[in-house]
């Protein structure tokens, strides 16, 4: 089975990383500030969480409240 090498256009210009033929670009900038996101409302959740189920439910919350605030507030700002 022969592989042709095909030329990839990538849409951004930071940093590239190509992969079998497919562009993918590196955001760890974005990707830093979700995380401190996510620490700081891991704490906000855990803090009042005074049974397991809360720390269930805590947990789910802290993975997904910086996406929403961020979708929020993209909205907000009609971007």
């Amino acid at each position: 089975m022969k592989t042709e090498n095909k030329k990839t256009e990538c849409c951004c210009e930071e940093k590239i990383v190509v992969k079998k033929n497919k562009c993918h670009c590196n955001s760890s900038g974005s990707n830093a500030i979700y995380g401190l996101g996510v620490i700081g409302a891991l704490f906000y959740f855990l803090n009042t969480a005074t049974s397991f189920s809360l720390v269930l439910i805590g947990i789910g919350k802290s993975i997904f409240w910086p996406a929403i605030l961020m979708f929020k507030l993209l909205t907000y700002l009609q971007m």
